[in-house]
């Protein structure tokens, strides 16, 4: 038995952003996390080494980040890798893979800190989301409940 979709499911399911696979660049070893199934001890700047704390930011933007439902878990992203919960990584629309970013969020009393590596593009749900990140982040950014919040993101 085969299922036949209409032109157009075809055209939607051809044109969903779950991975957008043009650029894939040599993918970058230096992640900031432990092997899968160890977690790094939770702080309030998760993922960030002494010296991405303490380094200045080549580039500021602001904006508003959301994060990566769990049900994309293992599908590919734009560099190759698969998507992992359990990493610190975002999506950006235009910075190269590999790149460092320190993320606070802005919009609560207190600020949050966290240090992800850029290896999938988007968001696309709006020019003023201007990150995706990981579920990990997320959490450590304490955004789970708010979805969407505004952050300074620094390119280290």
């Amino acid at each position: 038995m085969s299922i036949q979709l209409p032109a157009w499911g075809l055209a939607l399911i051809a044109l969903t952003p779950v991975a957008c696979a043009r650029e894939r660049p040599s993918r970058s070893s230096g992640n900031e996390l432990a092997p899968r199934g160890e977690m790094a001890p939770l702080s309030s700047s998760a993922g960030c080494s002494d010296e991405d704390l303490q380094r200045s930011a080549r580039q500021t933007l602001q904006g508003l980040a959301t994060y990566y439902h769990d049900s994309l878990a293992g599908n590919p992203t734009a560099s190759g890798e698969p998507y992992d919960p359990d990493r610190l990584s975002a999506a950006h629309r235009t910075l190269p893979f590999g790149t460092r970013l320190r993320v606070t969020r802005t919009d609560s009393a207190t600020s949050s800190v966290v240090c992800v590596t850029v290896n999938d593009r988007g968001p696309f749900a709006g020019r003023k989301r201007v990150l995706d990140v990981s579920r990990r982040a997320a959490e450590q950014l304490g955004m789970i409940a708010a979805g969407v919040v505004e952050v300074r993101i620094d390119v280290l």
